[in-house]
């Protein structure tokens, strides 16, 4: 597990499957991850019940974010590796924070843990992200956390009727 004080990244269980279908089948975030349809409770658990193999393999990584309150777990989102790339050590990185928990400094938090991570134990050379142009507490706390723009892809992403510029975001990690 990953973890300071204030907050533990760690791996998917069973429990977590009900927060994961709510999250995933919201469909006012369908734009950032390319999702077209509902995600059955089924292909969940197999997500899931699949995420045991290490990131070398899957190319992909999800931990949850829980906080440490008084002695209980509260889950307030899930951070992500994506993309893995052993040949050049690079990897993006994806972030949710439920809406009850946005505000208090839990991503940024979350960004540092999984980057110390990245950097230290899977010894990545990089990781990046990529916000729309209208997500301003994405953009602040992913600066906050050393990332340095480094490009726009113009009118990238559709959301309804309109078109988005995405920014894209390094951070090189030696």
């Amino acid at each position: 597990m990953l973890e300071n004080s204030e907050l533990l990244l760690r791996a998917l269980e069973p429990e977590d499957i009900d927060l994961l279908y709510q999250w995933e089948n919201d469909a006012r975030l369908w734009h950032l991850s390319n999702t077209i349809k509902p995600f059955s409770r089924y292909d969940l658990e197999q997500y899931v019940l699949n995420s045991n193999l290490n990131v070398f393999e899957s190319k992909q990584l999800r931990l949850m974010i829980d906080l440490k309150e008084k002695g209980k777990r509260i889950t307030a989102g899930c951070i992500d590796l994506f993309d893995f790339d052993f040949v050049n050590l690079r990897a993006g990185v994806g972030l949710y924070i439920s809406e009850t928990f946005r505000g208090k400094g839990i991503a940024s938090k979350a960004i540092d843990l999984l980057v110390e991570y990245a950097h230290k134990k899977l010894h990545l050379h990089q990781l990046y992200c990529s916000i729309t142009i209208d997500n301003e507490a994405s953009k602040k706390v992913f600066r906050k956390s050393g990332f340095t723009e480094s490009g726009k892809r113009k009118q990238w992403i559709r959301k309804e009727n309109e078109w988005l510029d995405e920014i894209f975001y390094q951070l090189i990690l030696g």
